[in-house]
């Protein structure tokens, strides 16, 4: 029997506010030390009155825009009460019934054809502080809390059941990070926890239309966990349900170093999070007047901006998506075709240029490193810099490339590297011509390979002039060379 999965998202994303969602305390946590970015009202004193952060709730708004989801004209915060050592008040301010945004999509590609994917609702909420758990030793552990976290706006994204591979689940994911980066409302950075993913996912067998008992998959920090998580448990409730099992609703968690989930706990029973209306805060509305002001000011997304790439610079469409998809990305790639003035090239020509850099060696580099490219030294003015060069026959690709890759580990600027490891590509004939002599004298078979008519036996010889020049020799040049001298030869 085959069996489909049916996979559903729930994505939270630290919003970029100056202050935290309820109180006055600074949400720029990362570096701070420890219980330092703290108030009454995120340490969950007796009596403390929160109030709304707005640039949240117009964030909330402006991803529901980018969401086509409809906005609702009022709304309201309740609390989701439960007990857990990060949550100091035993309750956590977020929406229940009646969220900010609802009912929209988000566009994929399904085996090559667009699809979309429903999202639920995009509503708000607060952040819990951070445990870390430490074991010293098999006798001892204990736990410490950072409470700089508790209360920092957390938009949460939930989606339709609609996905079906973890191929779909990568790109939904892609898709709302490059979003988020595009409408500036979040980082998306998974390892920071600034950009967190639960999947749910259920089988069942092919054309049934009921959906299965669902796992709750926790514990995943990047696309690439997300993906080897849900090809695992994918497998893993096939071999259940094909030896006469049942699936358990429960919560399980991802373990990248095993490559497996592990069972958390039970959901059999849904947990009574005893829902009632926030009393300290007042229904929020949403004037119509405020929607369409932010909407009026949403700025240009990667689907948009990928049309214009493929129409104003002539970039092949994989080009254009690919560069698209994260905004940091497409703002570097922009920036690099524009620092230099046009020196006689194409404005098409000088674009894809760049696309090939950043496509080849910037994303090569960046996997390699594993680092975004907002914490990389090397600018678009000195990417520019160095393909001038290479315009200009100064540098050829191979060195270009050797410099590149110390432009990005270093933040050099290229003509100090080329000058430091002497990289000028030799673009001299009466420099090249005794290397071509030596190169000719020292391959006699390959020579007369060339007389017989094998024309082939050129590259051969190129490379060798390129191996004693240690990649200097300019290889257009080079190959005229040889190719004269080989004429003259051969008469």
């Amino acid at each position: 029997m085959q069996y489909e999965q049916v996979i559903g998202l729930e994505v939270h994303a630290q919003l970029l506010t100056r202050s935290k969602m309820f109180c006055s305390c600074s949400a720029n946590y990362f570096d701070a030390p420890p219980n330092t970015l703290v108030c009454p009202v995120c340490l969950g004193m007796p009596g403390v009155l929160p109030v709304i952060n707005r640039r949240a709730v117009e964030f909330t708004i402006m991803t529901g825009l980018a969401l086509h989801c409809t906005i609702a004209r009022e709304t309201k915060f309740d609390r989701k009460n439960y007990p857990y050592p990060d949550l100091m008040k035993g309750y956590q301010i977020s929406q229940f019934d009646q969220p900010i945004s609802s009912n929209g999509w988000l566009s994929i590609q399904a085996n090559g054809v667009e699809k979309r994917a429903g999202i639920t609702r995009v509503h708000l909420e607060e952040d819990v502080a951070k445990l870390s758990h430490h074991h010293p030793s098999d006798e001892e552990s204990y736990s410490l809390l950072d409470v700089n976290r508790a209360g920092v706006p957390l938009m949460e994204v939930v989606g339709e059941p609609d996905l079906r591979s973890p191929e779909e689940a990568r790109q939904y994911l892609t898709r709302l990070r490059s979003i988020l980066q595009y409408l500036g409302v979040s980082t998306g950075n998974m390892q920071d926890g600034s950009f967190r993913c639960d999947a749910n996912i259920s089988v069942r067998p092919q054309g049934e239309t009921r959906l299965g008992p669902k796992v709750e998959v926790k514990n995943m920090n990047s696309f690439r966990a997300v993906y080897r998580a849900l090809e695992y448990e994918f497998v893993r409730q096939v071999e259940v349900v094909s030896q006469g099992g049942a699936i358990p609703q429960e919560t399980r968690g991802w373990v990248e170093e095993r490559g497996v989930t592990v069972s958390q706990r039970s959901k059999e029973h849904a947990h009574d999070y005893r829902y009632f209306p926030e009393p300290d805060l007042p229904p929020l509305l949403i004037a119509p007047a405020w929607v369409e002001e932010i909407r009026s000011r949403l700025p240009e997304l990667a689907e948009a901006r990928q049309n214009r790439l493929v129409g104003e610079y002539g970039l092949p469409l994989y080009d254009a998506s690919l560069l698209t998809a994260s905004k940091g990305t497409a703002d570097f790639f922009e920036q690099a075709v524009h620092a230099r003035p046009l020196k006689g090239e194409t404005l098409g020509a000088r674009a894809k240029a760049m696309s090939n850099w950043m496509l080849g060696e910037m994303a090569r580099l960046l996997h390699a490193e594993d680092r975004e490219i907002s914490d990389v030294s090397l600018t678009p003015q000195a990417l520019a810099d160095l393909q001038d060069m290479v315009d200009k026959g100064s540098l050829s690709i191979s060195m270009a490339k050797a410099a590149f890759e110390e432009m990005f580990l270093t933040g050099k600027a290229p003509e100090a590297i080329v000058h430091e490891r002497g990289l000028v590509q030799v673009s001299d004939a009466d420099t090249l011509g005794p290397l071509v002599e030596e190169v000719l004298a020292g391959n006699p078979q390959a020579v007369k390979d060339y007389q017989r008519g094998k024309e082939t036996a050129v590259k051969f010889l190129l490379g060798q002039v390129m191996k004693r020049s240690q990649g200097k020799a300019n290889p257009s040049l080079t190959q005229e060379l040889l190719s004269a001298r080989l004429k003259t030869m051969k008469e």
